[in-house]
């Protein structure tokens, strides 16, 4: 094999050049088939493009459905953490509880002091 082939660099796209081809294939002007020859690029390649350009990832706005989807992953991100948070918390305030009873119960018992009589004085 020539050595060209062997040692060919891989070939990277600009931001600019991605959002344009999945914009030209969002437009339906034209086939994916027909813009991946037009360019020499893979169909997967064009896909994966096609999924980072919806999440936003190509300097382009989030649509509409992504931006909700990526509000409602953080929004279960942030209730994973608080519901670890409160059984923690719940947790440390039963151990709390059980130490503070340890405590009460091994105190050894005082009765209340009864009236001491001083003498017989009725």
């Amino acid at each position: 094999m020539e050595r060209s082939l062997l040692m060919r660099k891989p070939r990277t796209f600009t931001a600019e050049f991605k959002r344009q081809v999945v914009e030209e294939v969002l437009s339906g002007t034209t086939g994916p088939a027909q813009i991946c020859r037009r360019h020499s690029l893979s169909s997967g390649l064009v896909y994966h493009w096609k999924k980072q350009y919806a999440r936003g990832k190509l300097n382009n706005e989030l649509t509409q459905e992504e931006a909700l989807l990526d509000r409602i992953n953080k929004l279960e991100q942030m209730l994973g953490k608080l519901t670890l948070e409160n059984e923690f918390l719940k947790k440390a305030l039963q151990n709390a509880l059980k130490e503070q009873e340890k405590k009460e119960s091994s105190l050894p018992l005082i009765s209340p002091l009864s009236k001491v009589s001083k003498g017989d004085q009725n």
